[in-house]
Order: C-alpha cells, then sequence, then structure tokens
C-alpha cells in the first residue's frame, strides 16, 4: 500500500532538514551540510512493513514552483494522501509565500480533493517575540490564506520535540485503522497494570498509537491565551496550554508531561544515533526509577513498545512477557490494518 506525501514550500524553509531528521536518523547538528534540493526527489520509505510512504520533496525554487504549478501539474498533485506545506517562520517573502501556497491549494483540490493538508510553521526557534504569540498570529493568517479548506496547523523546529508531534499526527492518519492498534495497547496496559502503552515505528521512532486518545491539536486562541506564560519554542509550547485546562477538568495523578510522546521519540532517535556511532545496535530499553518503570522493547518487526508503570511492585520482567505474549496478536492486527 502506498501513500503518496507531498512536501512543500519555499527554497531554505527547512524541508529536506526535517525529512533527513525524521527519516534518515540523522542529527539536527548535520542538517547544515544538506543542499537544496533541485526538482523534485522521490523517497520510498517503508513504514509499518507494507506500509510505503512515497515522499515527494519538492524543491521550493520559484522555477520549480512556476514548473509544478504549470507543465507538471496532473503529475504532482494527483494522487496525493497528504500535502505538508511548510513556511519559515521569519520569512521575509510571506506574501509570495502565500501566493504559491495559494495556488497549490487550488490545484490539489482539482487533482486531490481528498487529501489533508498540514501548514508547517517551521524554525520556530528562530521566532522573534514570543513563540506562541508569534505561532498564534502566523496560524490565523494561513487559515484566512487557506479559505474554506480545512488545514492543521504545527509550530516546528528541528531542535525540539515539536517536529516529532507534528510528523507523529501526519501520519497517524495515513495508518487505516489506528483506533483499532489504539484499543489493543488498552487492553495490554491493562493487563501489565499499566498507566500508559505506546506504539512506535521502528525507524522513524514516530507514535503510530497509544493506549489514551492523545490531545486533539490546538487551537490559535489557544495559544494567544497562554502567550503570556510560554517559555518553549514551537508547538510545545502551544500544545501545553491547552493540556492545562484539560488537567483542571480531568486530574492526572502521576502528572505526565502533554509532550511525553514527541520528548521520547526525540530522545530514542538521540540514542539510536549514538549508538550507530560506536557500531552498537539498540534493541531494548529498562528503566527502574522511584516515580516509575518503563520497558522499551519490540512488539512486532516493525513497531516499538512503551509501557509505563506507577506500581513499584510490577517487576519488569513481568512487563517482557506479556510484551512477548502480545507479539503474535499485533503482528495480526498490523496486517490487518494495512489490508483494510
Amino acid at each position: 500500500m502506498k501513500k503518496k506525501v507531498l512536501l512543500m514550500g519555499a527554497s531554505g524553509s527547512g524541508k529536506t532538514s526535517m525529512r533527513s531528521l525524521i527519516f534518515s536518523n540523522n542529527p539536527a547538528s548535520l542538517t547544515s551540510r544538506l543542499g537544496a534540493t533541485i526538482d523534485v526527489e522521490q523517497n520510498h520509505v517503508r513504514f509499518l512493513g507494507d506500509l510505503i510512504l512515497n515522499l515527494w520533496d519538492c524543491g521550493g525554487q520559484d522555477a520549480f514552483m512556476d514548473s509544478y504549478l504549470s507543465i507538471q501539474q496532473s503529475t504532482i498533485f494527483q494522487h496525493v494522501g497528504v500535502m505538508i506545506y511548510v513556511f519559515e517562520v521569519e520569512t521575509r517573502n510571506m506574501e509570495k509565500d502565500l501566493d504559491y501556497y495559494k495556488a497549490c491549494l487550488q490545484a490539489l483540490k482539482k487533482y486531490s480533493p481528498n487529501a489533508a493538508v498540514f501548514l508547517l510553521v517551521h524554525k520556530m526557534d528562530l521566532a522573534r517575540g514570543p513563540k506562541a504569540e508569534t505561532l498564534a498570529r502566523k496560524s490565523k493568517e494561513l487559515k484566512e490564506a487557506s479559505g474554506d479548506a480545512e488545514v492543521t496547523v504545527f509550530g516546528t523546529s528541528i531542535y525540539d520535540e515539536s517536529l516529532y508531534n507534528a510528523w507523529s499526527r501526519i501520519v497517524h492518519i495515513l495508518i487505516p485503522n489506528a483506533s483499532v492498534l489504539s484499543r489493543h495497547l488498552a487492553k495490554l496496559a491493562s493487563a501489565c497494570s499499566a498507566t500508559e502503552v505506546v506504539l512506535f515505528e521502528r525507524t522513524t521512532f514516530l507514535v503510530i498509537a497509544t493506549s489514551t486518545p492523545p490531545p486533539p491539536p490546538p487551537t490559535a486562541s489557544a495559544a494567544a491565551s497562554a502567550s503570556s506564560s510560554a517559555k518553549t519554542n514551537g508547538h510545545t509550547s502551544f500544545g501545553t496550554s491547552q493540556e492545562d485546562r484539560e488537567v483542571e477538568s480531568n486530574p492526572d495523578p502521576h502528572k505526565m508531561a502533554p509532550t511525553r510522546y514527541e520528548r521520547t521519540s526525540e530522545l530514542i532517535k538521540a540514542f539510536k544515533y549514538s549508538c550507530a556511532r560506536v557500531r552498537e545496535d539498540f534493541h531494548a530499553l529498562e528503566m527502574e526509577l522511584p516515580e516509575f518503570t518503563a520497558v522499551l522493547d519490540e512488539l512486532t518487526r516493525n513497531t516499538y513498545v512503551l509501557i509505563v508503570v506507577h506500581d513499584p511492585t510490577i517487576e519488569t520482567a513481568a512487563l517482557r512477557m506479556n510484551i512477548r505474549l502480545a507479539r503474535s496478536k499485533f503482528e495480526e492486527l498490523q496486517g490487518d490494518s494495512l489490508l483494510s
């Protein structure tokens, strides 16, 4: 099963860097070596075994953009599952960027009317002024430019977990019946007396599903109301304010961070890179701390599972045994999900 993903935006907006970070396991420190994309670079990224992301990284120079919107229009915009359009947060050419974006949106409506659209306000680490206010302003501007099209906006940076949050949300909609995986993760959590169970894709370590429903994408108004207290950059502070309000009505006795999923992705990817530098393979991870116990281990050929428990009487050996017992069922579920 192939899913076409368009990655578009102005030259220098950071498209290739984020692709390298997410799909090629390169650290942020090495992205400065990457050159500009020439025309279209196609990559077939195997994701969850039989699901293949056909990733089209489209060069953002004016000549290429003009070509995409004229002679290449049908080729570029046909059969698209997701279009990701990247805007640099401090661009000096926003008017031109919006003109190209609106033209791409019209072409997408013509050739792939059911495609999902995600807008990334990128390089949030370079934003001048309060990050939440900047993101709220940009989100409002982009949604107005989008007209009646349904779009989701994220603030991202390659230097924090916000990029993993955005891409996990994007990839999640491409996985058929992901909700079925979530329901069975909840059953596994119950069997382990676990606080939470999280399923990660093996290569990218993007979040596929969790035993608890993920928070909905935050709105621009949520970011604006939190701007006075936001201290972090990008989507992280943007989402935290909404979580804080939700916690008031549904208190979490364990006080788990709302950015825990994407933060885990970022940390494990960094650890895997460190292992590779010393020619060691990453297999599994166990942590026994005073506050909680966590086990990260292979669940299927294409996934890892993280089990978090707060009951100090539960042994890691019991968690690993439950993971082994669950493997065959999740292999079956994964196959059914992708064939649906």
